[in-house]
């Protein structure tokens, strides 16, 4: 019997519980940085897709910057906390791997918060990115918001604890596959019960997220290495790649 992915597993209850309060703030500043790098008309009447949009905090952040936007994610339960934000007719339930909206249905599609590498296989990744290109108008913008990769490798903590209300978390970090993905394992306790998740995520480098895009026939516009709109190096904490669609 073939397994259930990590991600159809992870993003449920318990997640809400070890993670209950993703920084609106943070939110606000990457949708700042964004509609910095584009001209004041470059969305003007046209519709924004956040992959991936989870409970629906960076969606939240756009609407409020103006930009009309709907979210797509996989996870019932992560859409239900974005209805109780009152987001709810923005949300659509969906796998991106086969995003079920119209050819050049929007003008910017994002992928906030490292949503993306999660996938067994890198062409899933790269399929993934072709049915983006399939979504956008001609001159349509994708954000791809990702971590970077070789600090995640210098700095990583192979183990945390941490308080939970009634039990704790434990979370076991290491690098597999030669260092090429990161895998977290999540030992979450609640009223005497344990229950064990796993997060994985391929680490692309810079370089290889710019090819991907390019192979999905984007045109890269911008690359930077922080939501403070600061440019790459090594030691930046962000992977940020702004693309159109040509």
């Amino acid at each position: 019997m073939k397994e259930t992915p990590w991600y159809q597993r992870w993003f449920g209850d318990t997640y809400l519980d070890v993670y209950p309060h993703r920084d609106l703030e943070e939110a606000e500043k990457g949708v700042s940085l964004l509609l910095s790098r584009l001209e004041p008309d470059e969305l003007k009447g046209k519709l924004a897709l956040d992959l991936a949009c989870g409970a629906g905090r960076h969606l939240q952040a756009l609407r409020n910057a103006g930009v009309p936007t709907m979210g797509l994610d996989l996870s019932h339960t992560l859409l239900r906390e974005g209805s109780r934000r009152n987001l709810g007719s923005y949300l659509v339930q969906g796998d991106m791997l086969n995003l079920p909206f119209a050819t050049g249905a929007f003008g910017l599609v994002t992928s906030f918060f490292t949503s993306f590498g999660y996938f067994d296989q890198e062409h899933q990744d790269l399929q993934v990115l072709f049915g983006v290109h399939r979504c956008l108008i001609q001159g349509g913008w994708l954000l791809l918001d990702f971590l970077h990769a070789q600090r995640v490798r210098d700095e990583l903590v192979p183990y945390s604890e941490r308080s939970l209300r009634d039990g704790k978390v434990l979370e076991h970090r290491r690098l597999i596959e030669g260092g090429r993905r990161v895998e977290k394992e999540i030992r979450v306790t609640q009223g005497g019960e344990e229950s064990v998740f796993v997060e994985r995520v391929r680490l692309y480098e810079p370089e290889e997220l710019i090819h991907l895009l390019q192979q999905a026939g984007f045109e890269i516009c911008h690359h930077l290495g922080d939501y403070d709109g600061s440019p790459p190096s090594s030691l930046s904490s962000r992977t940020l790649l702004l693309a159109s669609r040509p």
